[in-house]
């Protein structure tokens, strides 16, 4: 099949190229010049695992083309693919401007072939209808069909995912649409669920909100562990063994961030009260993450009984998750800025998000190279994300770099027992 796929953010440049590995021919189209050249040059602007890879072996072997011009690549195109940003607004909506901007395009450009147009990107309900309504104002004539196919892509092993879906939703009232999507999305997976477009959309939205509930309430749990003096461990494990519950997404720690669940989950809200309805639970989500990333520097004033000022503090990680050099909604930020704020001296690692942290971050916070080099004279460190490397230090790393054996695990990942065996006074979230 002949693709356009228009962005080449995550969503564009992952899909894109692994449609283009399946064997379809894929022009990927962006509307800035200057990553189009480097994505030519095969300079990928993002971290993704494997996907540098697949970038080069697909140009090279002619499947796979950027440019920045949309009028061509929809005149050769079966399939139009929109996989803009749609970035959250003040009020907490999705700010869908470059979506439409995108659709007044295609519909400039369409002749009377028939084409298929995918909403790719996250989208309120009703977006499908918003689109056409679009393209047919420029082009009354048009054939096409506009559908939404969601993406449910985890930063970090995007390319996996796309190849492995969990499932794929289709969401079209044209027959003809649904078996073209189906004929292309096949070789990935029999798992397709076919619905109408607002369910789709709606399918992305509730995914995302249900999984970020899911996080806020096993931080809720840990923090009540707190108090208890019970261990969120032992209680998810004990949990994740009902079915109906299962143990994905049951990891105590400092919350949720990234480009997806912060601004899907207000997006959700918001959807919700321009029909005036109030939604509590999704609202206590929001609340119950945002005071999150508070907890390590909690049991930071718990240890030196509330004065930081002039400590060295020690950090490890600041992409919001591992595999990505993603800072959106990073929980890092918030903790960092705090430890400033309050005098405390911040020294960070990162092994890939530095330079895209570097702009967010106070000036007084000193990057360093190495993660051994964030424990080097610290009076506590936090491990903020867990990369492969800051796992593991060991305890012995930590008790003689630190100038006061104080760790604050913020992912409950290090080696509890080993790290008190050394001495190391050690706080996760919700541990006793």
């Amino acid at each position: 099949m002949k693709l356009a796929v228009v962005g080449t953010g995550y969503v564009g440049l992952v899909s894109g190229t692994c449609f283009a590995e399946l064997g379809n021919d894929v022009i990927c189209v962006d509307k800035l010049e200057e990553k189009v050249e480097r994505l030519n040059r095969c300079d990928i602007p993002i971290y993704e695992p494997g996907l540098e890879e697949l970038v080069r072996k697909n140009k090279e072997e002619g499947r796979l083309s950027f440019t920045t011009n949309l009028r061509e690549a929809v005149k050769k195109a079966d399939l139009i693919f929109i996989a803009v940003g749609t970035p959250e607004t003040e009020s907490g909506a999705a700010d869908m401007s470059f979506v439409y901007a995108v659709a007044e395009e295609i519909g400039s450009a369409v002749d009377n072939h028939y084409k298929v147009i995918v909403n790719k990107s996250t989208v309120p309900v009703g977006t499908a209808e918003a689109v056409e309504a679009i393209i047919k104002e420029q082009q009354p004539a048009a054939k096409i069909d506009v559908c939404s196919v969601p993406e449910f892509l985890r930063e970090g092993s995007a390319v996996e995912d796309t190849f492995h879906p969990d499932r794929v939703i289709i969401g079209t009232t044209s027959e003809n649409a649904e078996k073209i999507l189906k004929e292309l999305h096949l070789p990935l997976t029999d798992k397709i669920v076919s619905t109408d477009p607002r369910s789709a959309e709606m399918i992305k939205y509730a995914s995302n909100a249900f999984l970020a509930a899911k996080i806020s309430f096993v931080n809720e749990m840990a923090n009540i562990c707190d108090l208890y003096d019970a261990d969120i461990n032992a209680v998810t494990k004990g949990m994740g063994l009902d079915h109906r519950i299962g143990p994905k997404f049951l990891n105590a720690g400092i919350g949720y961030g990234g480009s997806c669940f912060p601004k899907d989950v207000k997006a959700l809200k918001h959807l919700a009260e321009e029909k005036n309805y109030r939604t509590d639970l999704l609202q206590a989500v929001i609340d119950v993450n945002d005071k999150q990333s508070r907890r390590m520097v909690d049991h930071l004033d718990n240890v030196y009984d509330g004065d930081i000022n002039g400590l060295t503090i020690g950090v490890l990680g600041l992409a919001f998750k591992p595999h990505t050099d993603d800072m959106r909604e990073a929980p890092s930020l918030k903790i960092i800025q705090e430890l400033v704020d309050r005098g405390a001296l911040v020294q960070a690692y990162d092994p890939i998000a530095t330079e895209n942290a570097k702009p967010l971050l106070p000036k007084e916070v000193k990057l360093v190279e190495r993660a051994y080099a964030a424990l080097e004279e610290a009076d506590a460190v936090f491990l903020v994300t867990e990369w492969e490397e800051c796992k593991e230090l060991t305890p012995q790393e930590f008790k003689e770099a630190m100038k006061r054996p104080v760790v604050i695990d913020g992912r409950n990942v290090l080696d509890r027992e080993a790290l008190k065996a050394e001495g190391i006074i050690y706080h996760g979230i919700g541990r006793k």
